[in-house]
């Protein structure tokens, strides 16, 4: 590399595949990495690695029929049609390409996840790994990019800006952790820094219903890919977009999870009370918690489905917190809980009800695996800001675009530090479409890259 690199990635989330799919064609690489601890501090490492892979051959081999065509009318029917499209239908083709890549090449031991499908997939497309838990998926990339001799790291490094001249890219310039900064040449760089959900002033301009929850995402998430690329002349749009949650237990300060709720639970505020169809999704029911008194609630569950979500580190990992609260029937639950007992009682009896199918629930909730019963759990949860879906616009290499949809030469974004999929706000969120851009743009940007210097 002592002509510079030919591609440098700023980040290592997503940003190690594109940095793995880059040496793969050939090139060499520089990762710049802010944090010491990226490999429990980003992101990625706090998802539930989940990877969308609309047609992929193990949908094959369980006889699921998908196709990015019909991914993409599941994108846009979450998003009530504001996704953006091209990028849409760009990442709804890449995604089954992705993940089998992630498994053949990377060696990311993905499969199918078939035992239950999340709000908004009209089919079972996501891929995990054993777990489900990104600090696995973040460990093996990182293993992966410390043997490949085409593949440097810089960490801890702070990539702070990228200079560009008529030709487009000529260097990025790093910062270290004494202060010295350093000025690397190369033809592109790939801004994999996530988006802004670690700055209070930019969630309270862009997302202020959400502004004052709990954010449960990386320190490093400090709007780094805007200030650089606004700088450079590129787009930006969606910055009111976001994954939110409703279901981080209050006690462990880590997810619980919304499979609880596919699984059967229902959501209560502390009136005893539930409040909407909670299986619309996860992210919209952030604001709509933190809306609620105290900005907190309990989700109620049963063994039935505390079994059933064992296949998910997050989750036993707020079981051994000791956040789940037990108890024989409703009554002592809200004894247990604190909550109202009249209205516990009454509210989870005509949950029951509602999931036998004696009447219709009036929030319009549809899917009840079946009625909650036998010994009653509880957790209760408060609402997080997980990670802001806009940023930079992006076509469908992965390449940043000015205001013109013309591409500023060598100068990429992917996951947070683009603009998604996922519209305006948070309800648009699809499971999966925080990973599918980090990683699907990233892989994208890296054989772009590849076809430029050929």
């Amino acid at each position: 590399m002592s002509d510079g690199p030919d591609l440098i990635v700023a980040g290592a989330g997503g940003g190690l595949a594109g940095a793995l799919r880059a040496a793969e064609l050939g090139l060499s690489v520089l990762v710049v990495e802010a944090s010491e601890h990226f490999r429990r501090g980003n992101n990625t490492s706090m998802s539930t690695a989940m990877f969308p892979g609309a047609g992929s051959r193990w949908q094959r081999e369980a006889g699921i029929e998908d196709s990015p065509e019909t991914f993409v009318a599941d994108i846009m029917a979450k998003t009530k049609g504001q996704a953006e499209a091209r990028l849409s239908r760009t990442l709804a083709g890449v995604s089954a390409e992705l993940v089998e890549w992630l498994h053949d090449s990377v060696g990311l031991p993905l499969s199918l996840v078939t035992d239950f499908n999340y709000p908004g997939h009209a089919v079972p497309r996501c891929h995990s790994i054993e777990g489900r838990h990104g600090s696995g998926v973040i460990d093996h990339l990182a293993r992966r990019v410390a043997e490949h001799e085409n593949i440097e790291m810089l960490v801890p490094a702070k990539l702070v800006d990228v200079l560009t001249d008529a030709e487009g890219v000529r260097a990025a310039v790093v910062r270290y952790p004494d202060g010295v900064e350093e000025e690397i040449p190369t033809r592109a760089v790939l801004l994999a820094t996530n988006g802004f959900g670690a700055d209070r002033d930019l969630v309270q301009r862009y997302l202020p219903e959400i502004a004052d929850a709990l954010y449960q995402g990386s320190d490093q998430s400090l709007g780094d890919a805007l200030r650089i690329g606004e700088k450079l002349g590129a787009a930006t749009g969606f910055l009111d977009a976001y994954q939110g949650h409703g279901a981080v237990s209050a006690m462990a300060g880590t997810l619980l999870g919304w499979a609880t709720i596919i699984h059967g639970a229902v959501l209560v505020d502390t009136t005893g009370h539930r409040f909407g169809n909670e299986t619309r999704g996860y992210s919209e029911y952030a604001a709509e918690l933190a809306a609620r008194p105290g900005a907190t609630g309990w989700i109620v569950f049963d063994e039935n489905v505390f079994g059933q979500c064992q296949p998910f580190q997050d989750f036993r990992n707020v079981v051994a917190s000791g956040a789940v609260v037990w108890a024989d029937d409703a009554t002592e639950l809200a004894a247990a809980t604190g909550l109202p007992a009249a209205a516990l009682v009454a509210e989870l009896a005509a949950a029951q009800a509602i999931a036998r199918g004696e009447q219709a629930d009036p929030y319009g909730r549809t899917n009840w695996e079946r009625p909650l019963g036998g010994r009653w759990a509880a957790v209760r949860v408060v609402p997080a800001l997980f990670h802001t879906q806009g940023g930079l616009l992006v076509n469908e290499h992965a390449a940043v675009v000015d205001a013109q949809d013309r591409a500023i030469p060598g100068l990429y974004a992917a996951g947070g530090a683009a603009a998604s999929i996922s519209g305006h706000g948070a309800a648009g969120y699809l499971p999966g479409n925080g990973l599918l851009p980090a990683f699907g743009l990233a892989y994208l940007a890296a054989g772009d890259v590849a076809r430029r210097a050929a």
